[in-house]
């Protein structure tokens, strides 16, 4: 005997809302209405120390289309070839730069100041008004005043409200290099051993069997094959002719809107593919010798530690685990790997210790840019790995903001103006890709600095970091790097309140994010009233643009 659907039944297994609505008025409208679904969008942050050489960094062209030519001088040439989906905002400014004279933001510490404010765009507490004073609570532990890009991010968008935030080396990010903060003056330690990423993410492997509470995080299959059996028993139930056409209605809508990640590549065989296996995984963490380089140690014969963590993001990435990835690479380090035997700290400052004035250490100039080279290898890398993967009509790079952000511009200066910042992928569309683009005045010969004023060919010059002379002219490049970030933001989806603020259930764009967005306010720590004096995003970077 048949029997008639009742509501009893629709709203039993798949839940009220998904099984009631074809039995809605206004189904059939809203099935004319929608839209294609897309894949989601993330943020992936590589995040490196001390600048870099500038004058061999940034192409000679600072705004307009670029080519793999462009690119072929540079620091850059690994990324020639994505050169088409390559993003270089220029004239950048970050906030809260340290200076002797306090010309331009608090007197903690050249190094801490920088980091903390950098995703922040907060000043650091306790503050400190004398830049040489070296107590450890102003110097290596004042923490900002709010909380960090990564976090504002994942509060609206990550499922379980946290960034993955991916410690390199698996130095965890403490003190004066920390630049994640998951609310005002608390550091978020994030991750620093590889076993605790590929744990994390190998509970949504599609190709295990998931538990009911991971069962909506199934990825590569729409809500129509998740609940197919459950509406195929409801399709054999004795209904009207217009109930069985709303049900079609619906199931056609659920095809159109409501499509999770269409990659189905979250499974062992991609971690596999990646190199992202236990057996890399426990090699990573095996204790290293004195002489052993924890980034450029061999994990199998074409991958090293850094790979491994980039090819874990990009795995995570891949689950859609979450929309924001930081991939923080660690200050002070020793690159053995690369035949230096000074810390990166020191040959930033032109040394081979940590003062800020001395004598050029011979070839320290060609020490900084196989750093600078390595750096660029490993965002290559990523990128190239993203890009390998098929998702939507494109890529996974193509769904993506790849970012690399270095701390400051030139490592002695220490200054934050003429940033060198690089993205890679457009994040579904939504940003000009292939070009250079001078955010602050749309000139095409933005200088590239003043790296090589010094120790050029190892010449004994005398290093003076107080006078700034490597870095670029202060008047110039002072985009604030407020209104790039709130470009990611809105590229991602995060919503605003009335005031332009992200805000949890918010429905405007972002147009306000931080405290400051000029580094003179940052004079004081604080003092001064909070002021965006530029608000909204760059719309010269966008792809409508």
């Amino acid at each position: 005997m048949t029997k008639r659907v009742s509501r009893r039944i629709f709203l039993r297994g798949l839940g009220g809302a998904c099984v009631a609505a074809p039995f809605l008025g206004s189904i059939a409208g809203r099935a004319a209405k929608a839209q294609p679904a897309t894949p989601p969008r993330r943020l992936i942050v590589m995040y490196t120390h001390y600048g870099c050489i500038t004058t061999r960094f940034f192409p000679r062209k600072s705004h307009g289309p670029l080519t793999a030519a462009d690119l072929q001088p540079t620091t850059l040439k690994h990324l020639a070839p994505y050169v088409d989906k390559l993003l270089m905002p220029r004239g950048i400014r970050a906030m809260n730069e340290w200076t002797a004279t306090l010309a331009r933001g608090q007197g903690n510490d050249p190094r801490l100041q920088s980091s903390a404010s950098y995703f922040t765009c907060h000043p650091v507490t306790p503050n400190s008004d004398d830049p040489f004073y070296f107590a450890s609570e102003t110097k290596f532990y004042a923490t900002p005043t709010g909380p960090s890009l990564d976090h504002v991010i994942a509060r609206q968008l990550s499922p379980d409200g946290e960034p993955l935030v991916m410690c390199v080396g698996g130095f965890r990010q403490i003190g004066s290099g920390a630049i994640s903060y998951s609310a005002p003056m608390t550091p978020y330690p994030g991750l620093s051993s590889p076993a605790q990423v590929l744990a994390k993410l190998t509970g949504l492997f599609t190709d295990s069997p998931p538990s009911p509470d991971t069962y909506r995080a199934i990825r590569g299959k729409s809500i129509i094959d998740i609940v197919r059996d459950d509406l195929d028993t409801l399709a054999r139930f004795d209904m009207s002719q217009a109930d069985r056409h709303k049900l079609e209605a619906w199931k056609a809508l659920l095809h159109e809107t409501v499509t999770t990640v269409a990659s189905g590549q979250c499974a062992t065989s991609l971690a596999t593919a990646l190199g992202a296996t236990q057996e890399n995984v426990d090699l990573a963490s095996l204790p290293r010798s004195a002489d052993e380089d924890a980034l450029t140690r061999r994990i199998s014969d074409s991958l090293d530690g850094a790979d491994l963590h980039s090819n874990l993001a990009v795995l995570a990435a891949a689950c859609n685990a979450t929309p924001v990835i930081v991939l923080k690479y660690p200050p002070s380090y020793v690159f053995r790997g690369l035949g230096l035997v000074h810390d990166s700290a020191s040959l930033a400052r032109r040394l081979d210790n940590s003062g800020m004035q001395g004598t050029c250490l011979p070839g320290v100039i060609d020490m900084l840019l196989k750093i600078d080279d390595y750096h660029a290898r490993k965002f290559a890398h990523l990128v190239g790995q993203l890009d390998s993967i098929d998702e939507g009509d494109g890529t996974l790079l193509d769904n993506c903001a790849a970012v690399w952000f270095q701390e400051v511009s030139d490592g002695l200066a220490h200054n934050l103006n003429n940033l060198p910042i690089v993205q890679v992928g457009s994040a579904g569309g939504h940003f000009k890709t292939g070009w250079a683009v001078n955010v602050e005045d749309g000139s095409p010969d933005l200088t590239a600095g003043n790296s090589e004023i010094t120790c050029v060919d190892g010449a004994p010059d005398e290093v003076d970091a107080i006078s700034q002379a490597t870095g670029t002219d202060p008047s110039l490049a002072n985009a604030p790097i407020n209104k790039y970030f709130c470009n990611l933001m809105n590229a991602l989806g995060v919503k605003a309140g009335v005031d332009g603020f992200p805000a949890p259930g918010g429905s405007a764009p972002v147009t306000h994010f931080g405290m400051y967005d000029r580094t003179e306010d940052f004079i004081g720590g604080g003092i001064n009233p909070p002021t965006i004096h530029d608000p909204g995003e760059f719309t010269a970077l966008k792809a409508s643009s």
